[in-house]
């Protein structure tokens, strides 16, 4: 499975990237309110540290605008992908954006009918908020492994299943289990998944005794 961070900050992308642990970015209106710098500027940023793909998303919802903003997103550099909403407008949209060539990243999806769509439209990405639906009392995971038993149904489905909305650790794992191709994770959660007590216990006993041989590695 395919980690890409959930941020718009430059630094936590860069630490990430530096270590080899991402192999993407996504971003969104929030996080970019919340960088507080203007958004194309960012974006190119990004582009220059990461390979993988950066979702940048539109803030149209009517076709023709969404076409607008995404072509000039699509410009700031060939890693690009370009975010729509799941709408009949940004389905349409996706398909244009596929045909021009440009990677789409499809959100806000909820159930697996609209992620059956959004591959119809050729998706690069579809996007399942997983934390989103469990706050609203339903398995969010169920929805991941719902998409993936239908895309395995039609190989010639190409689009990527990205677990977005990501809340936890077992988040992550059970997204691993269920299939998803992708998971978007916060730099928070992300570098939590490297911990373990006994990881910590185990490494506190073998410097200790290190230490006590009274020897070093030169």
């Amino acid at each position: 499975m395919k980690f890409f961070v959930d941020t718009a900050d430059v630094s936590e992308i860069r630490e990430l990237a530096a270590a080899g642990l991402i192999d993407g970015v996504t971003t969104n209106p929030s996080l970019i309110l919340k960088a507080n710098r203007p958004m194309k500027e960012l974006i190119a940023e990004i582009c220059d540290i990461v390979d993988g793909p950066v979702s940048a998303e539109v803030g149209a919802i009517e076709y023709d605008e969404i076409l607008r903003e995404g072509r000039i997103l699509a410009k700031i550099a060939e890693n690009v992908a370009v975010k729509v909403p799941l709408t009949l407008d940004g389905l349409k949209a996706c398909r244009t954006f596929v045909d021009e060539g440009t990677m789409v990243n499809v959100t806000l999806c909820f159930s697996a009918p609209q992620a059956l769509l959004a591959a119809k439209a050729g998706a690069t990405f579809i996007s399942p908020f997983v934390g989103r639906l469990d706050d609203a009392g339903v398995d969010g995971m169920e929805l991941i492994q719902d998409i993936r038993t239908i895309f395995d149904n039609y190989p010639d489905f190409s689009t990527e299943i990205l677990a977005a909305s990501i809340r936890s650790v077992n988040h992550v794992k059970d997204a691993a289990k269920a299939g998803a191709d992708v998971a978007t994770i916060p730099p928070a959660t992300l570098k939590s998944l490297v911990k373990h007590p006994l990881t910590d216990k185990g490494l506190d006993q073998f410097l200790a005794d290190w230490t006590k041989t009274g020897q070093r590695i030169e």
